[in-house]
């Protein structure tokens, strides 16, 4: 069996499509087609005060595609946790990975309504792979733990890559955000990796204040964190060069050609303004 089934009648599903949501805002800066008035309105504010916004999230995703490369070549890795996965966007993670390695298995959790609708495209696995949606929040790790989708696509006696991908700016220190990650990878074995991407103010304070109060406007409570604040997720873990790095920064090399990233020289790090890193667990 090459997949799993997502679950789920889309039909019976409120997507509030009223409200900016902070799903089909990305998939707007993605160029995508999975969004509506009230999400292009929002956006177009977002990238009224900041046009980098577009820059940001086409970074986020190259290195999605990258850093898939460099787990599967370089570490072997084989299995996925992606968490906030938000709207499928080919080359999705899955695709990547099993385009170097057919039998790899990725888990994709989300708990937005909207990507519960394409969860089908997520399951499009290799024939001898395997993929697997949970509609299930980050802030509640044992329920993600915990599913039936995981136990069922994932040997957890074996390493597997945590991905929390443009996720953790959406989770404030209320949420305790720190915690739920160690929670995350206390449950993974030793050669686990965490990779992570998160939007940060260090290098534009002011212009970040006024994105934070459009997502607060539109609904969406979001805290952008320093590096040291970045820094401090990989604790007790084996960082892969160069660290803890602006996005388009770290190993910028070509990634098969699933996205095009700007060349290093031309791009600034407060038009990226993503920190980005690649932790493994001893």
């Amino acid at each position: 069996m090459a997949q799993h089934d997502a679950g789920g009648d889309p039909r019976s599903i409120d997507l509030r499509l009223d409200r900016a949501h902070s799903a089909r805002m990305y998939d707007y800066y993605l160029r995508g087609k999975t969004n509506y008035a009230a999400d292009r309105a929002a956006a177009e504010k977002v990238a009224e005060t900041w046009p980098s916004v577009f820059v940001c999230a086409k970074e986020n995703r190259s290195f999605l595609h990258r850093v898939t490369r460099v787990l599967a070549e370089d570490l072997g890795i084989r299995q996925w946790l992606d968490i906030g996965t938000g709207i499928p966007t080919s080359p999705n993670l899955h695709e990547v990975a099993q385009e170097i390695a057919p039998e790899a298995r990725v888990v994709y959790v989300d708990n937005d309504p909207i990507v519960l609708t394409h969860a089908r495209a997520l399951l499009t696995s290799s024939p001898e792979g395997r993929t697997a949606y949970i509609q299930a929040d980050a802030t509640d790790p044992e329920a993600i733990l915990g599913s039936g989708e995981l136990a069922d696509t994932l040997d957890l006696r074996r390493p597997v890559a945590l991905s929390l991908n443009a996720l953790l700016h959406f989770l404030p220190d209320s949420t305790d955000p720190y915690g739920t990650v160690d929670r995350l990878m206390g449950a993974l074995p030793s050669g686990s990796t965490l990779a992570i991407t998160h939007c940060t103010a260090d290098f534009d304070p002011g212009t970040w204040g006024d994105i934070q109060a459009i997502y607060a406007a539109a609904g969406t409570a979001t805290q952008v964190r320093s590096r040291s604040e970045v820094e401090r997720f990989f604790s007790g873990l084996e960082m892969l060069e160069p660290g803890v790095e602006v996005a388009h920064r770290w190993r910028p090399v070509a990634d098969g050609g699933h996205s095009s990233p700007e060349p290093v020289e031309a791009l600034s790090d407060s038009e990226v303004s993503l920190w980005v890193g690649v932790g493994v667990k001893p």
